[in-house]
């Protein structure tokens, strides 16, 4: 092997090995953005669409330096999360200064679907093993009601229909972590939208319109993606209200949209 060759291949080495290396620095110094939580927040299939979980449009809100980990799942509850290994995935993961956003309360809360209850003792406990893992990581978690589902009763204004909402906001209480009532901020958004337009937002779809639904669909516990991106604003102007420093990472936006008004 001549003599530059060889020096060739150590230079070729040489830049690959540092590429690797500012790679592994650029992973190390990005924060992620964890989401726990269920089908109201998750990554959805595509022959579930236009079903949408906020947690999807959320993620585009951010510079590249927040990488967002949309972990929530359909269908689980708080104990069948950390049965399935899934809040041990995230904790794997977890780096100090990162965020895990925690909301659950629709399946917990299904005492007639045994594979998912959680007993309002059990959720709590849940939930504050949750906020003290992230915590004990150096990470900070946002804790987050369950969004409303969307029965209207008869005087126009939305049922409340999550009896274990009081049970997240005990916790929030007794833990003094960050926490964004988002039962109480979607009930009142959407009621103020009334019967009618607030459907707009929820998987209402008459029969024939979609080839995912061919039957239809009137479903107001799930979001479309009107709705999810709705929700998703709602929750960035939570925490622009609390000046939380996630709203400092905020995308720049295109200076053509700047010219634009409303």
């Amino acid at each position: 092997m001549t003599g530059t060759l060889v020096k060739t291949i150590r230079r070729v080495v040489s830049v690959s090995t540092l590429a690797l290396a500012s790679a592994a620095a650029a992973a190390d110094s990005e924060t992620t953005v964890f989401m726990a939580g269920d089908s109201t927040m998750s990554i959805k299939e595509v022959k579930d669409y236009p079903e949408t979980g906020w947690g999807v449009p959320f993620a585009v809100f951010f510079d590249d330096g927040i990488k967002v980990e949309n972990r929530a799942m359909n269908g689980r509850s708080t104990r069948t999360f950390i049965e399935e290994g899934r809040w041990k995935g995230i904790m794997d993961e977890l780096k100090e200064d990162d965020y895990v956003i925690i909301q659950f309360g629709h399946n917990d809360e299904s005492e007639h679907k045994k594979d998912r209850y959680t007993t309002p003792e059990q959720y709590k406990a849940n939930l504050s093993r949750f906020i003290r893992d992230v915590r004990g990581a150096g990470a900070e978690p946002i804790l987050m009601s369950p969004i409303t589902r969307r029965y209207f009763d008869g005087d126009n204004t939305i049922k409340h229909t999550h009896p274990y909402a009081p049970l997240v906001r005990d916790v929030a209480k007794s833990e003094k972590v960050e926490f964004i009532d988002m039962e109480v901020v979607t009930r009142e958004y959407f009621q103020a939208m009334g019967d009618r337009d607030s459907a707009l937002r929820f998987m209402h779809i008459a029969p024939g319109m979609h080839p995912n639904y061919p039957v239809g669909v009137r479903d107001d516990t799930h979001l479309n993606q009107l709705g999810a991106r709705e929700v998703a604003q709602l929750v960035l102007a939570e925490l622009r209200k609390r000046k939380h420093p996630l709203t400092e990472r905020l995308r720049k936006a295109d200076s053509k949209h700047m010219a634009l008004k409303y």
